[in-house]
């Protein structure tokens, strides 16, 4: 369970790549989770959280957003995936940054793909502004993905779903929340998962909550994300 900063020459050309924490497997990396960390985070704190439920056999890569002025904070310079105007379901989105976003995300998966790993063995996961990063990617990736693990987020340009899907019916993913979140209430996570059922099979969405829970994770939250990450990227 070793934690690496992984400056390799070949990540370069994936600018994400080259600073991301990699948590890595303690065999034959057959799978990989790429994990993205909620505004004004690093990757640092969710690999060290996913180097607790680590399985032998998956890499974990927790990449950086990188600083940009966040409308929500005043205009605040900090780590973002895409600029934030609200946190309700009908504010104003940035539709370009959470596009360019997601290609960044799908340059990981095609690096990770070239490297041997193919995209039924990678998994995409965040929490908030990674998680709803996470759950936009995933929807709009060419590839079918082993699934996606949904923390205390929304699905970003929920309007342009179902027709802006590629069509990936059958995607599990695993939606948690708080309860007694106030960032971004439960009800709209549940909002969410309804939104998700016309999108993919419904019987590949799970929606968990968690009473007391505020904006931010769990052990028993953990524990669901390490039981889905094992029955859908099993040791091959």
């Amino acid at each position: 369970m070793h934690l690496s900063q992984c400056m390799c020459g070949n990540n370069m050309s994936v600018p994400l790549l080259a600073e991301a924490v990699t948590v890595s497997g303690m065999e034959k990396e057959t799978a990989a989770v790429i994990f993205l960390h909620g505004l004004g985070d690093s990757g640092h704190g969710w690999a060290d959280t996913l180097t607790g439920i680590q399985l032998p056999h998956v890499k974990f890569i927790c990449p950086h957003a990188p600083p940009i002025p966040v409308t929500l904070n005043m205009k605040s310079m900090m780590p973002a995936w895409f600029d934030l105007m609200g946190l309700s379901p009908d504010c104003q989105e940035d539709e370009a940054g959470i596009k360019k976003a997601a290609e960044n995300i799908k340059a990981i998966i095609e690096h990770e793909v070239k490297n041997g790993i193919p995209p039924h063995r990678i998994m995409l996961g965040g929490f908030s502004q990674g998680g709803a990063l996470s759950l936009y990617t995933a929807l709009t990736c060419q590839h079918q993905l082993a699934g996606v693990v949904a923390l205390s987020c929304w699905l970003p340009l929920h309007k342009s779903f179902p027709s802006g899907s590629s069509g990936q019916k059958n995607i599990p993913i695993l939606q948690c929340h708080g309860e007694m979140d106030v960032m971004i209430p439960v009800h709209f996570g549940a909002m969410t998962a309804e939104k998700l059922k016309g999108i993919v099979n419904p019987q590949m969405i799970t929606f968990k909550t968690y009473p007391g829970l505020s904006h931010s994770s769990s052990p028993q939250e953990m524990a669901a994300v390490k039981d889905f990450i094992e029955k859908y990227l099993p040791r091959i």
